[in-house]
């Protein structure tokens, strides 16, 4: 039997804070002890906060580590060890590793290729092999303004543990690009297209999702279904959107671009999940709404690192100091993501479910992981 007791600690459970002592044994919570009961043994918490280790359902930080520099290709396993630690140090335990499906090859200077099948047949070897800290679930971002979604998303099936397909749609003018000046910038400046270039890819891309995309919408829905993961929508910006979300049976909203949008979310019971960028920066570096905006309406469910790991937890406690709710605030990085995919063995502090667990201090607005049990064993 293996047992880990954390005591004097600020435990954060799903409705309340409480101050006392937590048991994990053999992997599972085993007691919450409150007050100041003695526990032989005990790891002395110092009042840090204990918190259900974080659950994030979208990053692209997989991806980042792969290509670390634009036409560079680093070591596919050195790259998602790295990546697997790094969220590991900052307090997650549960990750859906987002990989685009669909590509396109018809644009010179703007293309982009296959690579999710191979990618995730070796993180799911080093997952079998014991190789990784935390948990990996799959989540395929569906680019419906492609060319080759239906033949990558026929290359995926129920074994391959894709927990989320989310349907994506980059054609410039709509959802995310819905002002092409704000696609103009980051086309030319990521990708270095000139004035000439970028016209040619929109007019590409326009007619590629006209050719292709009702066509690959319904096969991502489909693809979804078969491989019994959660389907989300991405950036939509208005009622329409939304309500067409709701017939595929969108469980959560990653997102949306505008207040319209996300309030419909909320009248069709469709969760909203917002970046932690946005949050902690006050605003979108697209344009779009910012964060803090739906969290004073009550608008705002789940929180996505995206594409900045740390900026979960920091997400969540400026959240909790926003509502004056701690323990609300810690949901939409835990509770709330476990909920919208099903995951009901995680993502709170409670008797018999996984002992995912970590420790946190608060540093003014923000905080520091000072230690992360995965089922029970100390990994950081």
């Amino acid at each position: 039997m293996t047992e880990t007791i954390l005591s004097n600690a600020t435990i954060v459970l799903p409705e309340e804070v409480v101050t006392g002592s937590l048991v994990m044994r053999n992997g599972r919570v085993a007691a919450i002890d409150e007050g100041s009961t003695t526990h032989p043994g005990a790891v002395d918490c110092e009042g840090d906060l204990i918190m259900p280790g974080l659950i994030e359902l979208h990053t692209d930080n997989l991806e980042r580590h792969i290509q670390p520099r634009p036409g560079v290709d680093w070591p596919h396993a050195a790259a998602i060890v790295a990546h697997d630690a790094e969220f590991c140090s900052v307090g997650v335990t549960t990750v859906f590793d987002a990989l685009r499906v669909g590509s396109v090859f018809s644009n010179d200077r703007a293309h982009y290729g296959e690579y999710a099948r191979q990618l995730a047949d070796e993180l799911l070897e080093l997952r079998a092999g014991n190789t990784l800290r935390i948990s990996h679930f799959l989540h395929l971002r569906a680019e419906v303004c492609s060319e080759t979604l239906i033949e990558e998303l026929d290359k995926f099936g129920p074994d391959d543990r894709v927990g989320i397909v989310s349907l994506m749609d980059h054609t410039p003018g709509e959802r995310q690009f819905r002002d092409v000046t704000k696609l103009r910038d980051y086309m030319c400046g990521k990708h270095g297209l000139t004035e000439a270039e970028f016209e040619s890819h929109v007019a590409n891309q326009i007619a590629i999702k006209e050719q292709f995309g009702s066509r690959h919408e319904a096969a991502a829905v489909a693809a979804a279904k078969r491989y019994g993961a959660t389907l989300a929508s991405h950036d939509d910006s208005t009622a329409e959107q939304v309500a067409r979300s709701a017939t595929h049976g969108v469980h959560f909203a990653e997102f949306p671009t505008t207040a319209e949008a996300a309030r419909a979310c909320h009248d069709r019971s469709i969760a909203v999940m917002m970046g932690a960028p946005n949050l902690i920066r006050g605003g979108s570096h697209s344009g779009n709404v910012a964060a803090h905006v739906l969290a004073e309406d009550d608008l705002l469910d789940i929180v996505s690192s995206d594409y900045v790991p740390s900026a979960l937890l920091a997400s969540a406690l400026f959240l909790g100091d926003l509502w004056g709710d701690v323990a609300r605030g810690v949901r939409t990085v835990t509770a709330a993501p476990a909920k919208a995919v099903g995951l009901d063995d995680r993502g709170q502090i409670a008797t018999g479910l996984r002992a995912d667990v970590i420790r946190v201090r608060r540093i003014g607005k923000t905080g520091a992981v000072r230690g992360v049990w995965v089922k029970g064993e100390r990994l950081g």
